[in-house]
């Protein structure tokens, strides 16, 4: 809604005797009310999301249809003695909603209770919060009106002053840059400004510095040489009329890039008012201005899916989506504010896992998501169905339980690997946020100021696939079945392990922790089928699938889907093994297999039929039911289940006093209704069992190996 010009003046004259006279308090209250009213005119198209420093508050204001990827950094006006949160939010949602940019607004601490330089310390708080939120300094545009046009000049004086890169640009609304009072203009415009009076002025002034000729605190005084570009608002009847212009000839003078625009017949700060007569100009010099100096508007960023990626929307059931889950469990209960600011630079810094899943003529293809998914509650299983519509949103999701918090992902974005940087990452962010540790990017932290390299979005299937393709036939592996949960309920059974035992006990067998804990799955299947199937000649191989992380075998960076498979097996109908022929074969079968010449031919089949002119030109929909196919032949039925062992999860020093435990889940197939995900962390290999089907006998075979191999084990579940 905007107000005529005629309206505003009028009822600025006629509450100017009441504002000069009135208390401190209540022109505080009074402009604090005008703020809520302001932000009430925007509040279906921006987000609100305050923010806690130790002396200050301030909020984020985050537009619903964000099209600029930088920040504005707004400092209110009030003449350093007035001006709550609830004001600054009036105009920072203006700005947010009609520019299509995040806004950050800053509550400084006010005069006289505080009095220079606090606003001016606050200030530089608030910037350097920015930096740490992941903005780089050409990123960040200052902006404020009367006070705080005076503040954010003062601000690029001070970073000056520190050798700090400055920000790049500014945008002063009627700015205060001379508290001594010296411009002409608060002669010739004593009677024609409706809002502002000398000696009000005056006052505040001194209840905010006792030297107004410091030029932290009139800025018009200091050195301007340096500053970034700069776009200045005044009304042509406002008393501060001569600081706006002592501003722009400074500037130019400096050698700095300045443009003033002068509106005739209005007041002090009359852009806040959004008036009918001048606000659609306004706004479009605002846009220019940020178009030409802090960010154009964007298109959001789109990717093809890797090789590996292609087959996950073509195999989706109604009650399968292939998600898969890793969590991390902290000392102390979540704060969900500072983990939602902790999601919303970490998205920024992973262009490639925060993205939603977009149906195109021949591919699905996956597109940058407009906005930061907000955090869920855990109300029911992990990795409970989501309806497909919501990957069509955001292709992971984030929960949070009492002091856990999970991040799901949809298997078409990345894998175990790249899943795990990104978990760190936010987890590194979140701690630095809560406790202000400094984390450094090591250990599968990723910097959070570095921009993402193409390495870590290409796919590296089609870069290091070979001219030879290995053959697709395997046998049919024994399916593990059970009496479905009507619910879609996920059992879930956590089985621990020390893990220098665990370590141990592969040492004395010849194999690794990995190669261990699949013999002994197999070994389990194996007792189980026994029970199931008496006759042993009508007995079925026991297959297990093995993801490999390819990255150790190529010279890749990839965060997208970087994996293959190897598939120990074994025929019961051949006659009886023993536990330790038993991870021979499997041994065997790794060395075999584990190699980038074998692992190549592998990948190179898929990567062939996507290269297939055929292929490229059918119409998605074809594509889907051909690939359906290939999958429920050549995929679900080649295994009995999939044991994923992520290793020992490695952190930052600084990071793991705070981190109690850490959890790997992949989610169950809609024909396979077991899976095993396994992660180390600390001296604990957690072991997490997850079945779609009410009986545990898989769970508890498993247990009785590990119990007969003497290795300690501790058991948890979620079973109703």
């Amino acid at each position: 809604m905007e107000l005529s010009a005629k309206l505003v003046r009028s009822q600025l004259n006629f509450f100017k005797p009441f504002v000069a006279g009135c208390s401190l308090e209540t022109t505080r209250k009074g402009q604090d009310k005008l703020g809520e009213l302001m932000s009430a005119l925007h509040k279906r198209e921006v987000i609100f999301r305050d923010h806690d420093f130790e002396q200050f508050k301030g909020a984020w204001v985050m537009p619903k249809d964000e099209r600029r990827s930088g920040v504005v950094l707004y400092l209110h006006g009030g003449g350093y003695t007035c001006g709550s949160l609830d004001y600054a939010k009036g105009f920072a949602a203006t700005l947010a909603s009609e520019c299509g940019v995040r806004v950050f607004c800053g509550a400084y601490r006010l005069a006289p209770e505080n009095p220079y330089p606090a606003a001016l310390e606050d200030a530089l708080t608030a910037y350097d919060y920015l930096l740490k939120k992941g903005y780089a300094p050409q990123q960040i545009l200052l902006c404020g009106e009367s006070a705080g046009g005076g503040l954010i000049c003062a601000l690029c004086l001070r970073l000056k002053q520190l050798g700090r890169e400055l920000p790049c640009g500014l945008i002063a609304i009627s700015p205060w840059v001379d508290l001594t009072g010296s411009g002409k203009s608060y002669e010739f415009n004593r009677d024609n400004d409706p809002s502002l009076t000398e000696e009000l002025l005056q006052f505040y002034a001194r209840c905010y510095t006792q030297d107004p000729t410091d030029p932290l605190c009139s800025p018009l005084l200091g050195d301007l040489t340096g500053f970034p570009p700069t776009l200045i608002f005044a009304g042509g009847d406002e008393i501060l009329l001569d600081d706006a212009r002592g501003l722009h000839e400074r500037l130019k003078k400096a050698g700095s890039k300045s443009r003033l625009i002068i509106a005739p017949g209005r007041w002090h700060a009359y852009v806040l008012y959004c008036l009918q007569e001048n606000m659609e100009q306004d706004i479009y010099e605002i846009n220019r201005f940020m178009t030409q100096n802090l960010s154009p508007a964007r298109s959001l960023r789109w990717m093809r899916l890797d090789n590996a990626a292609k087959i996950y929307p073509a195999a989706k059931r109604r009650n399968w989506n292939n998600f898969f889950r890793i969590s991390a469990t902290l000392t102390e209960p979540i704060d969900r504010a500072v983990l939602a600011a902790a999601l919303d630079v970490t998205v920024r810094r992973f262009p490639s896992i925060a993205v939603r899943l977009r149906r195109g003529v021949f591919w699905y293809y996956l597109e940058e998501i407009p906005h930061t998914p907000p955090i869920q509650d855990e109300k029911s299983c992990p990795l409970a169905h989501a309806p497909f519509r919501q990957v069509r949103q955001c292709a992971f999701r984030v929960l949070v339980y009492k002091d856990r918090f999970a991040v799901e992902f949809f298997h078409a974005l990345t894998d175990g690997t790249g899943a795990l940087v990104f978990v760190k990452s936010l987890l590194a962010e979140y701690l630095s946020e809560k406790y202000g540790i400094s984390v450094p990017a090591e250990k599968g932290v990723l910097g959070r100021l570095e921009e993402p390299s193409p390495e870590e979005l290409e796919d590296s299937f089609a870069r290091y696939a070979g001219d030879v393709t290995a053959s697709r036939a395997e046998a049919t592996a024994w399916h593990l079945t059970g009496t479905p949960e009507t619910d879609g309920y996920k059992d879930l059974v956590t089985l621990m392990v020390p893990a220098d035992k665990l370590r141990s006990c592969a040492k004395d067998h010849g194999v690794s922790v990995t190669e261990l804990l699949c013999a002994a799955m197999m070994q389990a299947i194996l007792e189980l089928q026994a029970e199931k199937v008496p006759n042993p000649r009508h007995r079925k191989p026991v297959k297990v699938l093995l993801p490999v992380n390819l990255r150790k075998l190529f010279p890749s960076k990839t965060l997208r889907n970087f994996a293959s498979y190897i598939t120990p097996e074994i025929d019961p109908r051949l006659g009886a093994c023993s536990f330790q022929e038993l991870c021979a074969l499997v041994h065997h079968k790794m060395g075999l297999e584990n190699n980038r010449w074998t692992m190549r031919a592998k990948f190179a089949a898929n990567v062939a039929s996507e290269r297939s002119p055929v292929l490229r030109v059918m119409p998605l929909f074809i594509k889907n039911i051909a690939m359906k196919a290939v999958f429920d032949t050549v995929g679900e039925c080649k295994s009995c289940l999939c044991l994923s062992n992520l290793g020992r999860v490695e952190l930052p020093d600084v990071m793991v006093p705070y981190v109690r435990r850490m959890d790997f889940i992949i989610g169950v197939q809609a024909k396979a209704p077991h899976n095993c995900g396994v992660v180390t962390w600390g001296d604990t290999a957690y072991i997490n069992c997850i079945r779609s089907i009410r009986e545990p006998e898989l769970e508890y075979h498993f247990y009785r190996v590990l119990h007969r191999l003497g290795l300690p084990v501790k058991v948890e579940s979620n079973m109703r």
